[in-house]
């Protein structure tokens, strides 16, 4: 499988929970240079939750 992590060169967001009883993590890359790490399912949720409401596609609708 391919390396999904986000970065500079191919931001995004990336997500993964390998089982039911294991946290999830995360990674969020912006093309405006902001990043971010989780670990938890309650802190990755926020992250995604950041990371749509503020950057990737966002920054082609509100011109951030």
């Amino acid at each position: 499988m391919a390396d999904l992590t986000p970065t500079p060169d191919r931001p995004g967001l990336h997500v993964s929970k390998p089982s039911p009883n294991a946290p999830a993590t995360g990674s969020a890359v912006c093309h405006c240079g902001a990043k971010a790490t989780a670990t938890g399912d309650n802190q990755v949720r926020a992250l995604v939750e950041g990371y749509t409401a503020n950057h990737g596609a966002t920054h082609n609708r509100t011109g951030h």
